[in-house]
């Protein structure tokens, strides 16, 4: 096979990972809150328990989510150097929104 088309596969399933894993972490982030808001007001240890399950479910998402990312990143540039070059004025502040508004999104509810 070649490279290029090896590189591209690898970017495909890398980009595929990193839409799937920061999208779980947001939802789980108001999963999260509501576990922890139903126990502060029924004091049920049931609702603590689904809490630290799925705090552990969260951080492992959110540590895939932050390493796809920072690959993808490199990828784009290593896959697609004359594309980036002629369409990185867009893409570099499109990117650089999407880390502020997930990353920092994910991090503010880790």
């Amino acid at each position: 096979m070649d490279p290029i088309l090896l590189a591209r596969i690898q970017f495909a399933s890398n980009i595929s990972f990193h839409i799937l894993f920061p999208t779980i972490t947001i939802a789980l982030g108001w999963v999260l809150l509501f576990f922890k808001l139903r126990f502060n007001a029924t004091k049920n240890e049931a609702w603590m328990d689904a809490y630290r399950f799925w705090v552990k479910v969260f951080a492992l998402s959110f540590a895939l989510g932050v390493v796809s990312g920072i690959t993808m990143s490199f990828q784009f540039g290593t896959n697609w150097p004359g594309f980036m070059e002629r369409v990185g004025n867009i893409a570099g502040p499109l990117l650089a929104y999407e880390v502020l508004t997930a990353f920092f999104l994910e991090a503010t509810f880790l």
